[in-house]
């Protein structure tokens, strides 16, 4: 039987490569990222992992993403979700 991976136990652990990874992004200009994102985006690359992942291995994953990589994500995962672009410019009547 295959033990499941459950990465949300060690979100707690890995505030701080998160806080770090942020700073990296806020630092070459990407102002706009998340420390919720940034989690969101190594989870996705993840997703296929097979065999067990390591705590000390989940933490390079973050330490590793690159920019690239988050951008991809970020366009992909705005393909995958319905646009409402109008919705602010609606008025109540």
């Amino acid at each position: 039987m295959k033990e499941k991976q459950q990465f949300e136990v060690w979100r707690e652990d890995v505030e701080p490569a998160l806080i770090s990874k942020l700073d990296e992004f806020h630092f070459l200009g990407y102002e706009r990222v998340t420390i919720e994102e940034i989690w969101e985006c190594v989870l996705y690359q993840l997703r296929k992992q097979k065999g067990f992942l390591h705590f000390h291995a989940f933490v390079n994953q973050v330490m590793t993403l690159k920019p690239q990589t988050y951008m991809n994500w970020l366009t992909v995962k705005s393909y995958q979700e319905p646009a409402d672009w109008f919705a602010e410019f609606e008025t109540e009547k």
